[in-house]
């Protein structure tokens, strides 16, 4: 039975498979402080260290499991804490903009929630006004705090863009992510080479012609 329950794990990790839209979290997730947070998990990483046989003693290890801790807490999963979630203002469409805006090229820096891995790359995101627009730095601020968090790469689109069309009252938004996985690369395959592209969208961008000037949008260069 033991055997079988690690193959199932292997299996859903290998195949990058999410079961839940939004991050699966517990109710207690906040009650601890960072600190709190950075203190246990320091006392945990130490024993993971220990475990693989490193000395611990060494100059260069024993700061270790707190730097991995502190990162782990306020820089790589930041994304985790609802109060880091920027505040999307949005403003009247007074000049009546009614084509799609295009922001592309944002950087993507996540981890794969199955193995703790990088996943690098970039975002486009596009959106066609109704009555609102928002601030161009708020989407890239809204795929930062999505991407720090443990992830796979298709609930991040989604939950770009579902915050993107509550904000900003239209269902035409889309989201599109390339990225490199650390845990296809470095791990299982080892292929260095191949790279995953997800997409989501809704609205105008449901019909071809609008999303192939998307995807036009996408060749321009800025020198």
């Amino acid at each position: 039975m033991e055997d079988k329950v690690l193959e199932e794990i292997e299996i859903i990790g290998d195949n990058h498979a999410s079961t839940n839209v939004e991050t699966p979290m517990r109710d207690d997730a906040f009650d601890k402080s960072n600190d709190e947070k950075i203190t246990n998990i320091q006392k945990y990483f130490g024993l993971i260290m220990e475990e693989l046989g490193l000395d611990m003693n060494d100059d260069s290890l024993s700061g270790t499991p707190y730097r991995v801790a502190k990162m782990y807490v306020k820089e790589l999963f930041y994304g985790l804490d609802p109060k880091n979630k920027p505040k999307l203002s949005t403003f009247e469409n007074k000049y009546g903009y009614g084509k799609m805006l295009v922001e592309q090229n944002i950087t993507i820096d996540s981890a794969c929630e199955h193995h703790f891995l990088p996943i690098t790359g970039n975002a486009h995101v596009a959106y066609i006004p109704k009555d609102r627009v928002v601030g161009l730095s708020k989407i890239n601020r809204l795929v930062n705090y999505y991407a720090h968090r443990p992830q796979v790469q298709e609930r991040l689109c989604l939950q770009i863009m579902k915050d993107l069309q509550e904000a900003l009252g239209t269902e035409s938004v889309m989201v599109v992510v390339s990225a490199k996985h650390l845990c296809v690369s470095s791990r299982g395959i080892k292929d260095k080479s191949s790279f995953t592209t997800t997409m989501e969208y809704s609205g105008e961008f449901e019909k071809e012609e609008v999303r192939n000037e998307f995807f036009n949008c996408l060749n321009n260069k800025v020198d």
